[in-house]
This record gives structure tokens, C-alpha cells and sequence, in this order.
């Protein structure tokens, strides 16, 4: 191939934050972005949270400007899917039966939402994940007064349960674990976001699932859980997790595992193809071991990291995993290995005042951490990735102590 092109197959932010990264490192060859969705790409956080309660508009959503391709000389293709990959010809197949060559390729294809094993296809009943999901739910729900059902116990769950609660409607909220969020952050903290729920008006079934969603002239009106509770429903949304896009990396015979796998610097079993974002199962310097994460941080990262690999660059994704929710009058950071986690965490601050750092260790060192309304001037969580990063072991009093700053928690002699 006479002229160096890349190809990125996805238009979300790890594809969007490649070619971005491309341009400013002065790569001045072609560079094709294929996007499924018609939209250009955009950020996904703000569409459960900001965007979702009409407090941010339409342009808060952008990764870069619309203008922004044209004027870098990014090709964006909307609306286009790629139905076949041929790593031997160093190739892509487009739906409308074109051909793109390259000499490296960016697998940056995201998730989509899991579904529930019930048939429906009911009006009211719908999973989350684009940005035409949080317009049609804010249209739904911002007038209020409705009967919502909430399936999903994990972050986004919870987004939208705050959202539809804040708007003044009734939420009932179903989950398979004993406590919301307790396979993320524990029991302890999983039941202080409960408890900020219920305090909203929002009503637990845990665990519980769906056992039917009962309908009357095509729309929903009930869910019946496995107990047999018969749940009003106007709405009910599934948000239930996601599966990570590998069809087009699995058929290509590309390494799979929870994702499409990689190494350190996002390159996967195939020459010159990489892979990044929410699709990438990537081995991670820190741990010694994959992870895939679906948060904004690591897509954003993970985007520069495949961008400058793929020029050649010294470059791995070696970042402290990072995400942030925000609900009702909380705002809560986190960076850490959730992987990594062995028994509670340590807190400092108060649960009750709703201002509180938790830490969790493992062998006396610090290896997540998360701060709820505690003050951004502190910048706590650059002291939390200092902590992790550092591997310094620190004494569970002294993390509990809000005397003791937690930059100087570097210094501290071993325990």
C-alpha cells in the first residue's frame, strides 16, 4: 500500500479521541471514521445525567466540534456500518458494499445494551444507550406523574431512577443483588445510595427480576416480578449492563475474551489492528492483568493510547480507571481496581452529612478510592491515583483521620 491510512471503525468517544490524536501528532495521511449512528460522535455520561434532567443541551454533547473534521481532514462517515473485516487483506466492508483499505485499523465499536428474556414489544418499554434513548425518556418522564419501573441495579439504573424521581414520577426499581450497586462498591455504600434513593420516594424490590411485562393495547402497564408483585408501569426501562460490540473482531478470528483483548498498548492478535474504548479487554501495567472498562475515562485514554501506537509511538494505557455519578444533590468520584478489592472500605468523613472518602486496601495498600460532595479544591482524587499508583502502604487510621492531608500520606513509613 503505497500510502500510510488508518481506518477507525466506531463513533464514539475512543474513536473521535483517536482521530483527534492523530491530527495533533502530526499524522497528515488519510483517516476514515465510520460511524453506525447518524449522529456525530458525542459524549455518553451527560445522556443519564445533565442531559437526561434538561440542565445541558444538545452542545454539551460533542466530542470535538462539528466543523472540526472537515477542517483536519478526517473523513466521518455517518451512518455506516461495517459488515465484514479481512485482517489478511487489511480491509473493511461496508454495508453499502464499499471497500476501505488500511495499513492500520482502530476497532473502537462500544457496547450494546443487554436485553431481558421476556417478549414485549410493548410502547413504554425500552433499554438505554444513544442520545435519541435520553431525549425520548426526558420527553417521557419530565412532566411527571407516571408509573416507572426500573430494571437494573447498577450505575445507570440508579442514574435514572434519580432522574425519573426528580421529575416527580413514581419509581419502583428491581435488581438482582441484595443491595444496589453492591457489586460495585459493597454492601456499606451500595445502602447509602439506597438510602438517598428512598429518601427521594424511589421503592426497592431486591432482589428481584422480571418475570413479565403485561400490556393492554400495545402499551406497557404492569411487570410482574418473579415473587409475583404486580408493579404498575407507564415505563419500564432495562438497564441491565452491556456486551461489548465484537461480532466483527470474533469473526475475523481476532482474540476475544469479555471484549476484544489486548495489550498494554491496545494492539490485538492481528497486525496492525487496535482496538479501544468499551469494546477492548486490555492488559493493564498496574495489575498485570485485563480489564475492560465501559466509563467515559477509559475511552477517552484508551483513544490517544491506540492513536499514538498505531504511528509507532512508545504509548500503553496505564491510567488509574476512573468514573463519576452524579445523583440528587450527591456528586461521587472514583478511580481504582474494583478487581482488586478485599473486604470494606475505610472512611473519612461522614455518610450521615453526606461528605465522606471511602478507600478499600488490599495488603495495607490503597487500591480504589471515592469521594462523595467532598470539596474539589482538595483535588482528592489526584491524592487517590497518587495513592494507588504509588503502592505505599498506609494504616487504615490514618485514612480514616481528616487531619492527615492526603498527599502526605505518600510520606508515611511503611506499616
Amino acid at each position: 500500500m503505497a500510502v500510510e491510512n488508518i481506518v477507525i471503525v466506531g463513533g464514539g468517544l475512543a474513536g473521535a479521541t483517536a482521530a483527534k490524536t492523530l491530527r495533533a501528532e502530526g499524522f497528515s495521511g488519510p483517516v476514515v471514521l465510520v460511524a453506525a449512528e447518524s449522529h456525530q460522535p458525542y459524549l455518553r455520561p451527560p445522556l443519564s445525567k445533565e442531559y437526561l434532567l434538561g440542565k445541558a443541551g444538545d452542545d454539551a454533547l460533542p466530542v470535538v466540534p462539528e466543523d472540526w473534521y472537515d477542517a483536519n481532514g478526517v473523513d466521518l462517515r455517518l451512518g455506516v456500518q461495517v459488515t465484514d473485516l479481512d485482517p489478511a487483506a487489511r480491509a473493511v466492508v461496508l454495508d453499502g458494499g464499499g471497500r476501505l483499505e488500511y495499513s492500520s485499523l482502530l476497532l473502537a465499536t462500544g457496547a450494546r445494551p443487554r436485553s431481558i428474556p421476556l417478549p414485549s414489544g410493548l410502547e413504554g418499554v425500552s433499554t438505554f444507550r444513544t442520545v435519541e434513548d435520553s431525549r425520548r425518556l426526558h420527553a417521557r418522564l419530565a412532566d411527571g406523574g407516571l408509573n416507572v419501573v426500573m430494571i437494573g441495579s447498577g450505575w445507570i439504573g440508579m442514574e435514572l431512577a434519580a432522574a425519573a424521581s426528580t421529575f416527580g414520577n413514581t419509581v419502583t426499581l428491581l435488581g438482582l443483588e441484595e443491595v444496589p450497586l453492591g457489586a460495585a462498591i459493597g454492601p456499606d455504600l451500595g445502602g447509602f445510595f439506597r438510602g438517598l434513593h428512598e429518601a427521594h420516594g424511589v421503592r426497592f424490590r431486591l432482589p428481584a427480576s422480571a418475570a413479565e411485562i403485561q400490556g393492554r393495547s400495545g402499551r406497557a402497564t404492569a411487570v410482574v416480578t418473579d415473587a409475583g408483585e404486580v408493579l404498575p408501569a407507564d415505563l419500564v426501562v432495562i438497564a441491565v449492563g452491556v456486551a461489548p460490540e465484537v461480532g466483527l473482531a470474533e469473526a475475523a478470528g481476532i482474540g476475544i475474551r469479555n471484549g476484544i483483548l489486548t495489550d498494554a498498548s491496545l494492539r490485538t492478535s492481528a497486525p496492525g489492528i487496535f482496538a479501544a474504548g468499551d469494546v477492548a479487554n486490555a492488559l493493564h501495567p498496574f495489575t498485570g492483568e485485563h480489564h475492560r472498562s465501559e466509563h467515559w475515562s477509559n475511552a477517552l485514554n484508551g483513544g490517544k493510547v491506540a492513536a499514538k501506537a498505531m504511528l509507532g509511538l512508545d504509548a500503553v494505557l496505564d491510567t488509574i480507571p476512573y468514573f463519576y455519578t452524579d445523583q440528587y444533590d450527591v456528586s461521587m468520584e472514583y478511580s481504582g481496581f474494583p478487581s482488586l478489592v478485599a473486604g470494606p472500605p475505610v472512611i473519612r468523613g461522614s455518610l450521615a452529612d453526606k461528605e465522606f472518602m471511602a478507600f478499600w486496601q488490599r495488603e495495607g495498600s490503597v487500591v480504589a478510592g471515592m469521594n462523595v460532595n467532598w470539596p474539589r479544591a482538595a483535588k482528592p482524587q489526584k491524592a487517590i491515583k497518587a495513592l494507588i499508583s504509588s503502592r505505599t502502604a498506609v494504616s487504615p487510621d490514618l485514612l480514616a483521620d481528616s487531619s492527615a492531608p492526603l498527599d502526605q500520606l505518600l510520606d508515611q513509613p511503611p506499616i
